[in-house]
C-alpha cells in the first residue's frame, strides 16, 4: 500500500502521520472503557481498541518509519546510521517506560483513573514527537529514487497475491512466530502486574478479614 501511496507528503510520511493519529487514540481507548457498558460489551470494547492499535494503526506507522529510511536517502552509510539510531532511542525509550509507568500511575491515583491519564500523557507525546518526526524530513522524488534502477513488469501484483508470497516465505513466517511470541510474553507480564495488583491483593485482605 506504501508503495502503491503518491502523495505531496510522499509514500511513506502519511502512513507514518496519519497512522499514528489512530495509534493515539485507540491507546487511550484502551484505557477508557466505559463504565456502563455490560461485561461482555467491556471486552468488546478493549479487543476492538486493542486491534486496531496494535495490528491496524501501529502496524501501519511502524512500517512507514522503517520505510522512510530508505526514502529520504540514497547513501547506504546514512541509512545504517539513521536505523542503528532508531533501534537505540526505541529500545532505551521503551526500557524507560517500563521503568517509570508503575509508580506515574501510583503518583496519579494507582486506579483506573490514573491509568487512563498516563495514557492520554504517552498519546499525547507520541503525537508530538511522531508528528515533528513525520514533517522533518523530506522524502525524495520517485524518479531520484529509482534513477538507475532497471523496471521488471513481471513484479506487478496485488495484495491478494502480496498476501500469499508473505505465507509463503519461511523466513518472514518464523520472523512472525518469533514477534508473536514476543507480544505474548509482554502481554503475561502485564497480566501478571494485573493480578498482582487487583486479585492477589485482593484475596490477601479477604485471608486478613477472615482470620480477624
Amino acid at each position: 500500500m506504501i508503495d502503491k501511496t503518491h502523495s505531496k507528503m510522499g509514500k511513506a510520511k502519511p502512513w507514518m502521520l496519519y497512522g499514528y493519529i489512530g495509534c493515539a487514540i485507540t491507546l487511550v481507548g484502551c484505557f477508557a472503557v466505559p463504565v456502563s457498558l455490560g461485561t461482555t460489551a467491556k471486552y468488546a470494547w478493549f479487543f476492538i481498541s486493542y486491534t486496531l492499535l496494535n495490528s491496524v494503526f501501529y502496524t501501519a506507522n511502524n512500517i512507514a518509519y522503517s520505510a522512510l529510511t530508505s526514502l529520504i536517502t540514497k547513501n547506504s552509510k546514512e541509512r545504517v546510521q539513521m536505523g542503528s539510531y532508531r533501534f537505540i532511542f526505541a529500545f532505551s525509550t521503551s526500557l524507560l517506560i517500563q521503568a517509570i509507568t508503575v509508580g506515574f500511575v501510583d503518583k496519579c491515583g494507582g486506579d483506573a483513573a490514573a491509568w487512563r491519564t498516563v495514557a492520554i500523557i504517552y498519546a499525547i507525546i507520541g503525537l508530538v514527537v511522531n508528528t515533528i518526526s513525520a514533517l522533518s524530513v523530506k522524502e525524495l522524488p520517485e524518479e531520484e529514487l529509482n534513477e538507475g534502477e532497471v523496471k521488471n513488469d513481471n513484479e506487478k501484483y496485488g495484495m491478494v497475491q502480496a498476501f500469499k508470497l508473505l505465507v509463503k516465505n519461511k523466513y518472514y513466517m518464523m520472523i512472525c512466530g518469533t514477534y508473536i511470541l514476543q507480544q505474548l510474553y509482554g502481554a503475561m507480564i502485564g497480566a501478571g502486574i494485573y493480578y498482582m495488583t487487583w486479585v492477589l491483593k485482593i484475596r490477601i485482605c479477604l485471608d486478613n478479614l477472615h482470620g480477624q
